[in-house]
This record gives C-alpha cells, sequence and structure tokens, in this order.
C-alpha cells in the first residue's frame, strides 16, 4: 500500500512540556550515538499529542534524535501504527477484515462505519469526530467480528451493538471494552465448562478492561499527565553513583558536526528551519585508555579478524584507536578492557562480550612459537 503524506500540512510541531521530558528520558535509555533507537517511541508519543503524524512532527523527532529526515520519515510510512493524515478527534475505529473476522461479520461492521462515520476509509465524519479504516489481523480470532477503538478491543459485536458504541463514543460517554456479549474474555461462549469455580468473585473483564472502564482511558490519548514520569534505568545508575547518563545529543551551535561543517540532516525544506550542529553531551569516561601505536610494527598489522567477534568494520574502528596487533589486546587488564568497551562507538562492549583478551592471547602465543 503507498502511503503518503497529507497534502496539507501544519505550520509547525512541538512537544509540550510534559511530553518533551517524556521523550528526552526515552533518549537517555540508549548509548551516545545510538539514540535514533528511540525513534519509533518519539514518532509515537508525537501521534497521540496530534492525533496523527504531520510532516512537522516527524522533523522535529528527526532533529531530537540527530538523524535525517529521510530516515524518520522512511520509519513513519513503513509502519501502520502511524496515521498520516487526519483522525476523528474523538476516535480512529479499525475494523479487522482478515479471515475469522470477516467470516463472523467484518463486512457488516464496515458497512456501519460506512453508513455512520464516512463512505471511505480514513475520510473524517462530518462532525469530526470519527474516521475508520480495515485493518489486518488483530489477534482476537476467538472474540470476532472485532474493531479497536482508541487503546482497547471490542468484541463479539453485532452491528447494531457497534452502532450504539458508536452513538455512546459521539454522547462523550466511554462504552465498555472486551466482548459485548456478555461472556469474559475468550472463554467459551455458552459459559465455562470446567474450574467453575473461578468464576466467582472475580471483576467483569480481563484486567485491561477493568482498567479502562475505571478510568474511562478509552479514546483518552496519552498526554504526559497519566503517572509520574519514571526513569529506572537513571535512578539506579544515581544510586551506584554513577555520572549521569547522557540525555542525547546537545546543541552547539560554534561546533560543526564534522570537518565538512554540513550538519547530519537532509536539506531543510525550502521557507523552513535551519542547519544545525550537535556535539555529545560529556559523560564520565571509565576505565584507563592501554597503550596505544600510531601505527602497526614494520612487519605490518596483525588480521585482528581472527578473533571472534571482530569483522572488517571493526578491525577498521580497531585500527583508527591505534590497536593493530594479538600482544596488544592480550596484556590488557581489566581497567583498559573497560576504556576499550567504552571506546568502540557502535561496538562496545564487544571485547567482554567475545572475550577477546583470551583469544588474543592464544592467536599471538601462535604467532611467536
Amino acid at each position: 500500500m503507498l502511503r503518503r503524506l497529507h497534502h496539507e500540512q501544519p505550520e509547525s510541531f512541538a512537544f509540550t512540556p510534559a511530553n518533551r521530558e517524556w521523550a528526552e528520558a526515552q533518549i537517555t535509555k540508549y548509548p551516545a550515538g545510538r539514540q535514533a533507537s528511540a525513534v519509533i517511541p518519539l514518532l509515537w508519543r508525537a501521534q497521540e499529542q496530534e492525533g496523527w503524524l504531520t510532516r512537522p512532527a516527524i522533523e522535529h523527532v528527526a532533529e531530537m534524535l540527530e538523524m535525517p529526515y529521510m530516515r524518520a520519515l522512511e520509519v513513519a510510512t513503513f509502519y501502520f501504527m502511524f496515521q498520516l493524515e487526519p483522525v476523528g478527534s474523538v476516535a480512529h475505529v479499525q475494523v479487522c477484515g482478515t479471515l475469522s473476522c470477516m467470516i463472523c461479520g467484518a463486512e457488516d461492521l464496515i458497512g456501519v462505519c460506512k453508513e455512520k462515520i464516512a463512505d471511505k476509509p480514513f475520510a473524517v465524519s462530518e462532525d469530526g469526530k470519527f474516521s475508520w479504516e480495515e485493518v489486518e489481523c488483530l489477534g482476537a480470532c476467538a472474540n470476532a467480528p472485532m474493531v479497536q477503538i482508541g487503546k482497547d478491543y471490542y468484541e463479539d459485536l453485532t452491528t447494531e451493538r457497534f452502532a450504539e458504541i458508536l452513538d455512546e463514543l459521539a454522547a462523550g460517554r466511554v462504552p465498555t471494552p472486551g466482548p459485548q456479549n456478555g461472556r469474559y474474555a475468550s472463554e467459551p461462549a455458552d459459559g465455562l465448562t470446567s474450574l467453575t469455580a473461578w468464576d466467582e468473585g472475580r471483576e467483569a473483564g480481563n484486567a485491561s478492561v477493568a482498567l479502562a472502564t475505571r478510568i474511562g482511558d478509552t479514546v483518552k490519548r496519552i498526554d504526559g499527565t497519566e503517572v509520574p514520569l519514571r526513569t529506572p534505568w537513571r535512578d539506579l545508575s544515581d544510586k551506584r553513583g554513577d555520572a549521569e547518563p547522557s540525555r542525547g545529543p546537545v546543541l552547539a551551535p560554534t561546533q560543526p558536526v564534522d570537518e565538512t561543517g554540513v550538519d547530519k540532516h537532509s536539506a531543510p525544506v525550502e521557507g523552513k528551519g535551519h542547519p544545525q550542529t550537535y556535539a555529545p553531551a560529556e559523560a564520565a569516561e571509565p576505565g584507563t585508555k592501554p597503550a596505544m601505536r600510531d601505527e602497526p610494527r614494520e612487519g605490518g598489522a596483525d588480521d585482528l579478524k581472527e578473533i571472534k567477534g571482530i569483522g572488517p568494520k571493526l578491525e577498521k574502528l580497531c585500527n583508527r584507536l591505534g590497536i593493530y596487533h594479538f600482544d596488544q589486546i592480550a596484556a590488557w587488564t581489566d581497567d583498559e578492557v573497560a576504556w576499550v568497551d567504552a571506546n568502540l562507538e557502535g561496538f562496545r562492549g564487544r571485547v567482554t562480550r567475545d572475550d577477546w583478551v583470551s583469544q588474543a592471547k592464544a592467536l599471538a602465543s601462535d604467532t611467536t612459537s
């Protein structure tokens, strides 16, 4: 399916203060230089804030993560969970149209969508409250037919009940999610035939249904106010007395990102934005730097690729650091291993993981015998 950005876009995007704090905290989950790993959660948070994913939002996330705009756009257009055009202000309805649901009446539910929302998928209803689409299997085959509205599933639907649910949502009420025919989760429709004691004293729905009903958040979008922001990975670091983890790249207007002076983003959209430069946040350097060489010995560098875990790219990185020979690696202390592990950009932790020192000792012994 061809997915394009909507033809009408807002002028700009910025996270709310709460969402900005949340987004910056997510970036600290990843090592310096790997902050692009946070692209999916940040794009999702932007969509939750706006209802759909706009071009300015995609570019804003790319700038936060020091990514080319095109790389963030590739992610946004690849995953169908990202809505690239405006959706209903109350809810975007996703109707499962795969085998089980299709057999059990999905086409009738789509008919309700066409009647009560809009003739075509992704079109917003006249009152602006709803939009809909048909999606692939949502994994609730035993409760077919079903739809996903907001965060929750509405299962075991009839056309009449589905129409009522849309009416309730339009009126500002939150219908109880889960099966709509009275059964618990995906238990037999006629009731339990064994373990019947389990039926006593439980809530009407499973934990997800109970929570959604209690706080009425089925169609409420995440906005940063749900619970206090928690960063356990940083709290643990603080308890150990470690240096504050990097919060990702920080603006450094006087420092170019490389020798060319050109920033790492794709060219700005005409009339929008400007080149930005970045410098990594400072952090304490672990371990002790081992003795390095400016160049290999007269006989040439050892083939470091003989060490399990070192490929051509990692070998070049080692050489750039001044590591050329097996006996260099074999002589490293634990402190020196820690330094190298922390400075292998893109390959952190490989020295310890693959036990380079033991391998290098054996290889160094072979070359001298």
